[in-house]
């Protein structure tokens, strides 16, 4: 007789990294519950694995209450908006996916004895002062900002299920997720990567907010889920900083993606959002020494896979250019 899949609960499966966590557990062996209120979330991302006996698609929103039929070993919270243009436009249904939705998940964690895996985020650190950020550092947040709704919504979550950790002994784990990108990210998200690819492939001038001096640190999907995947199964509970330390200026980020889609550079100047950070780059120390991890698809490789997909997957005649 074969033995019994072990199963697993993604939430936010049909958004980007939940997809691809998705992809991930299935070449691993896992029988897959992916669920989603498709707010943000797109079926195309996860209707490859449909047709899969060991799949299953639930659209429902984490928020309200959840329940599973039979047992689950693992729990991954990836249910969330995550771009500005998203949260700022939900910031209700923000706060409560990382308040109710964290709770409900825990407490179903709890009655299944499953080990549960949060998605939080760099944006915890707010606009840092310490630079690069190491996960000891607190953060410099601003609570009742324009991005509060998604900052602090990932600060409670972190509370709450270290809270369900320390009093009731569950297995959690805390994965604070750096600028990631690669296939299946939405276009017109309002995030710099798909913005600056869409801008560059309809020749248009690529939107920098502020002198574009602010950095970030760029990961390829793959490694990050690598990253998610090996943090499932350590022994570690305390925060785990996933991300690539390679930093570049938003500017010199938009000429890379200029040289790369082969246009003329062309660059417009906007005003800087409220409370965007300055600087952005994990101190990855903990991930190597604890899981053995690091990057391994440089920018330029992980930027042409990113670019073949855009190209293969959408038509930029047909894109809207009011969503930029």
């Amino acid at each position: 007789m074969s033995e019994v899949r072990k199963r697993v609960l993604v939430t936010g499966g049909a958004g980007f990294l939940g997809s691809h966590l998705c992809d991930r557990f299935i070449k691993e062996g896992y029988h897959v519950i992916a669920m989603d209120n498709l707010i943000t979330g797109d079926l195309k991302n996860i209707e490859h694995l449909f047709k899969l006996e060991q799949f299953e698609f639930y659209n429902h929103d984490v928020s309200k209450y959840v329940h599973v039929p039979g047992h689950l070993d693992y729990i991954l919270h990836f249910a969330s908006p995550a771009s500005p243009i998203d949260y700022l436009k939900i910031p209700i249904q923000t706060l409560k996916v990382g308040s109710l939705g964290t709770h409900n998940l825990l407490g179903l964690a709890k009655v299944k004895n499953a080990r549960m895996l949060i998605a939080s985020t760099s944006e915890v650190y707010g606009d840092p002062k310490v630079h690069p950020q190491v996960e000891e550092y607190w953060g410099n947040v601003n609570p009742v900002g324009p991005r509060g709704c998604y900052d602090e919504a990932k600060r409670f979550q972190e509370a709450i299920t270290m809270a369900y950790h320390m009093h009731h002994g569950l297995e959690t784990r805390i994965v604070r997720i750096f600028n990631t990108y690669g296939p299946r990210m939405r276009l017109n998200d309002g995030r710099v990567l798909p913005a600056f690819m869409s801008q560059a492939l309809r020749g248009e001038e690529l939107s920098i907010f502020g002198d574009g001096s602010q950095t970030r640190s760029f990961c390829y999907v793959d490694d990050l889920i690598e990253g998610i995947y090996r943090l499932l199964l350590s022994d570690y509970a305390l925060p785990v900083n996933i991300g690539n330390p390679s930093e570049v200026t938003i500017k010199e980020f938009a000429e890379e993606i200029c040289k790369l889609t082969g246009g003329e550079l062309k660059l417009g100047y906007q005003p800087l959002p409220e409370n965007d950070p300055q600087k952005r780059r994990p101190d990855i120390s903990k991930a190597k020494e604890i899981l053995g991890w690091e990057p391994k698809v440089d920018r330029a490789e992980g930027l042409k896979r990113t670019l073949e997909y855009f190209k293969e997957h959408i038509d930029i005649s047909d894109l809207e250019h009011k969503s930029f």
